[in-house]
Parts: C-alpha cells; sequence; structure tokens
C-alpha cells in the first residue's frame, strides 16, 4: 500500500502488532495518534469584568472619566455598561434595577454602582462580596439585593492609597469606586481595602406586609421606561391572585383584573400582569401607566383578596 499521501500520524505497519499506545489497527492499516498536548496553548485567562450602574446619563463627561480611570489602573479590564439612565437620587428604583442585572453576571465580576445623593457626607463607601461576586457603591442601601443573599461580607473602604490622589466632594465614582474596582480587578485582595462591618443599610424591597385578614401593603420598586408600574409583589408569593378576586389599589385606580400577556388587555383599561422578574406590574397597553396613575417609586400599592374564595 502506498503511504506516501498518508499523514505522519497516520502509517502503515502490517498486520501484526504494534506495542505503541496510541495505536489502532484498522483493516491492515494502523493509525497512530500522536498526542499534541504539549502544543495546545494555554487559553488566556479571562479579562476581568467590572460593570457600571449611576444615575449619571450619557450626555456628560461623568461615565467616561470613570472609565478612563478604570483603564489607566487595569488596560485588561472588560468594562460593561448596565445603565446610565437611572433617575437621578432614586436609590430604591436604583437597588431595584441593579438587583435584576448583577445576578446573570459570571463569578469574580466587579460591580460599581453608584446613585450617591449623600455622596462628600459621612455616608461610607462599601465594597461587598456576595454570591462569588465583588460590588462597590456608597452605603445607601443600593445593594440590598447583594447584602440580603448568603454569606455575605461588607468591607468599609477606608484605604485611600486605592484612590485618585485629590478625592473630591462631589465625584466619589471616577475617585473612589472606579480606582477601587480596577486595583481589585488587577488583584488587590479584598482585604486590603478595609475593615469588615456588619450594619450596611438594606432598603425593605422584598415582601408586602399584611395589614389584616385580607390586606397587604407593599410598594413600587420601579416604572420602566414603558411605564410599567413595578410593584413589590410577586406571583409567586401570591398565587391565588391567578384563580380568586382581588384588588390592587395604586394612586387613586382599583386594578382588579390580572393579564397573561398585553394581547388580552383592553386599550384604556389597567391591569395586573406578572413581569419577566416575576413581580406583579400594573400596566396600560401602549401607555404609559406611571403617568395616568401618578405615582413614582417609593409610592404604596395596596391589595386586598380572597384567598380562600
Amino acid at each position: 500500500m502506498d503511504t506516501g499521501c498518508i499523514p505522519e500520524s497516520v502509517t502503515e505497519h502490517g498486520q501484526h502488532g504494534v506495542n505503541h499506545r496510541w495505536g489502532d489497527r484498522r483493516r491492515g492499516v494502523v493509525i497512530e495518534i500522536i498526542p499534541l498536548h504539549s502544543s495546545i496553548l494555554p487559553m488566556p485567562t479571562q479579562r476581568p469584568i467590572i460593570t457600571l450602574t449611576t444615575d449619571f446619563g450619557l450626555s456628560d463627561h461623568y461615565v467616561a472619566a470613570m472609565k478612563g480611570v478604570i483603564c489607566s489602573i487595569c488596560p485588561d479590564a472588560a468594562i460593561v455598561d448596565l445603565t446610565h439612565e437611572l433617575k437621578p437620587f432614586e436609590v430604591i428604583e436604583a437597588a431595584f434595577t441593579f438587583g435584576e442585572a448583577w445576578r446573570w453576571f459570571p463569578k469574580k465580576t466587579i460591580h460599581v454602582a453608584v446613585v450617591d445623593p449623600g455622596v462628600g457626607s459621612a455616608r461610607r463607601p462599601i465594597l461587598v462580596e456576595a454570591a462569588g461576586q465583588y460590588f462597590l457603591a456608597p452605603d445607601n442601601g443600593i445593594l440590598t439585593s447583594a447584602l440580603t443573599t448568603e454569606k455575605v461580607k461588607t468591607r468599609e473602604i477606608t484605604a485611600s492609597q486605592y484612590f485618585l490622589v485629590d478625592v473630591s466632594r462631589t465625584f466619589h465614582g471616577r475617585d473612589v469606586f472606579a480606582p477601587c474596582a480596577a486595583h481589585l480587578a488587577t488583584g488587590v485582595r479584598p482585604s486590603s481595602f478595609g475593615k469588615l462591618v456588619i450594619d450596611a443599610l438594606r432598603l425593605r424591597l422584598d415582601k408586602p406586609t399584611q395589614t389584616s385578614k385580607r390586606q397587604w401593603s407593599g410598594t413600587i420598586l420601579k416604572i420602566d421606561r414603558f411605564g410599567n408600574v413595578i410593584t413589590n409583589f410577586r406571583l409567586a408569593d401570591f398565587p391565588w391572585l391567578a384563580t380568586n378576586p382581588f384588588e390592587f389599589t395604586v394612586g387613586f385606580e382599583k386594578i382588579a383584573v390580572l393579564a397573561g400577556h398585553y394581547e388580552q388587555c383592553a386599550y384604556g383599561d389597567f391591569y395586573a400582569m406578572t413581569g419577566s422578574s416575576g413581580y406583579i406590574e400594573i400596566v396600560l397597553r401602549e401607555a404609559h401607566a406611571g403617568r395616568k396613575l401618578g405615582v413614582a417609586a417609593g409610592a404604596p400599592v395596596d391589595l386586598m383578596g380572597w384567598a380562600n374564595a
């Protein structure tokens, strides 16, 4: 048999025993599989991911300045913008939005969240380790979703050697949080940034409060850009809403119908609907429910229901 066109790793050895442990005899031809382990290059280490969440918008220089600081300290960082369009100073809305986004990122991701009406005051900058990820933010409740997970470590950031040299009183996003996140991405240990604390602020975003046998009091977490009013009621906690009578009171409106999707909604009528995050939303088909109701994040939502009807 002519072996001239057979690659070097495939050669003919005849009919009898071949001792090479990689040999495979097929129709009189032994195929030698040459180990390639020594020639396989190791995959490069994954670039550190740093996410940014702010209420800065994109028309000013603030976000770009933060990115410049990060790139100067950790050029390999992959910077991901979660959002910069949060309503200014609305910490409750920011906490909800941020909480719905960070959970989808891989372990070791570093998150910077800055909605900071108390910038320059005595409020602390903190570093939180939770769910295998890292979070840097002002201690104002914006990290509530991370702080309520298991095995949380929270540190007050006091190691000023990781800040910019001149720290302003109005832009800690650039001068404190961005450089600390970048140093963390280069391998600085979390313990280097400050001592552990146990009293970080948590907002009450979890579950509504039952006020009587058939009444519950909740709150609006956010009004999204489509005008959907996102409440802190979850259908998973109130499954009977799908089958039994109920009445939500939001603003001056009462909503008593649960829709499965927008096509089931009549134009001009308010409906309750389960959103993609599992929370009950008050919606108007192709209209802004928040404006029509005259409500904002933090406003009360009341539920009356008949779970055993």
